[in-house]
């Protein structure tokens, strides 16, 4: 699909594939990443697109299970249909895809994830443990006393490698990991509170996606566990508090490099132009949705950087590379990008921002 606006040269559309999630458990804030990936398509053009290119999207299914959105993919590849790729979708979908892009076409990959990527033309605009968790539970340590913590998270590949990587922060910080436990994407989270609940833990470290996260914090309410132990999330939005409910996020605390609420001319300005495009009653703009306009903001200025849409020359100058958006300043180390990282308290159903860590 088009997004809007005039460029200067409309022969030759730079299109984009916005891998996102239209179902499954991240599913629920898949409208809210296709809403603002055509903002930012729309301000790419009204300006003069990519190099004189029009933006253009394609919309991919990131709820689907890896291997057919890999195949889809392949497809646009090899029919020229795709010039790069971006958009959230949890890591064993960026795992099935990286193989399918590498060395082809730029890959701006945007979530939270558990670090470490270093193949050949992805570059990583989300948040790594070492800058969004760690500092994260040495706040909780020094401020709310959690020392004593439980890991509990769906089982794929960032819970797991983020779940290794918090046992060698606990050593660091001198806290006690008591327990970890893993269930199934989109499976019963009764049984994931329940081993929360016989550990007498501090805190637990949810590291559970969309709805996964909603039913666990229900759940974890019934049990009435929110009155003894905090909870804290590196993955948690918006629309996964109202999904929740008012009295099941009572003690939740979140890191993110972006929040809806952040008080800066930045992000207001963001949610302004949002509401702007698409209304009052548009889907709630959240970190996961505003993960994808950094990646696709990343891709156009890598480009305009290089002097060229093509992967070998954008990633010849990602190292060093930086840029100023609605998450402030943004620098590239490699392939990875850094960017100050915000904790939150849950409040109803918004969140309000108490440190910048």
């Amino acid at each position: 699909m088009a997004v809007g606006g005039t460029v200067r040269d409309h022969r030759d559309a730079w299109r984009v594939a916005m891998v996102i999630p239209l179902h499954g458990p991240a599913g629920l804030f898949g409208p809210s990443c296709e809403a603002i990936a055509e903002l930012a398509a729309h301000e790419l053009n009204a300006e003069s697109g990519v190099l004189g290119r029009e933006v253009t999207l394609e919309i991919v299914d990131g709820g689907a299970p890896p291997g057919i959105v890999a195949t889809r993919l392949t497809e646009l590849i090899t029919a020229g249909q795709v010039d790069a790729v971006s958009g959230w979708h949890i890591s064993s979908v960026r795992n099935a895809l990286a193989p399918v892009v590498a060395g082809r076409i730029p890959y701006a990959y945007t979530p939270l994830y558990e670090g470490g990527e270093r193949r050949p033309g992805i570059f990583c605009s989300g948040e790594i443990p070492r800058l969004q968790i760690a500092p994260a539970l040495a706040w909780l340590r020094t401020n709310m006393g959690a020392r004593r913590w439980f890991v509990a998270g769906d089982d794929y590949v960032w819970p797991r490698e983020s779940g290794a990587a918090v046992r060698q922060f606990a050593r660091e910080l001198g806290l006690h990991v008591a327990g970890e436990a893993y269930a199934e994407l989109g499976g019963d989270m009764a049984e994931l509170v329940a081993k929360v609940d016989a550990a007498r833990c501090d805190g637990v470290l949810m590291l559970l996606v969309g709805q996964d996260a909603v039913e666990f914090n229900r759940q974890f309410a019934r049990r009435g566990l929110h009155e003894r132990m905090l909870r804290f999330s590196p993955l948690m939005e918006e629309n996964m508090l109202l999904a929740s409910g008012c009295q099941a996020t009572r003690n939740l605390f979140v890191a993110a490099a972006y929040f809806r609420s952040l008080v800066n001319a930045d992000a207001m300005d963001l949610l302004d132009r949002y509401v702007g495009l698409h209304g009052p009653d548009a889907p709630p703009l959240n970190n996961a949705a505003e993960s994808c306009y950094e990646g696709l903001h990343t891709l156009a200025m890598l480009a305009e950087r290089a002097g060229s849409a093509r992967l070998p020359e954008m990633a010849a100058v990602v190292d060093g590379f930086a840029y100023h958006g609605p998450r402030g300043t943004v620098e590239f180390h490699g392939q990875q990008a850094a960017q100050h990282v915000h904790l939150a308290v849950a409040d109803g159903y918004d969140f309000d921002i108490i440190a910048r860590l």
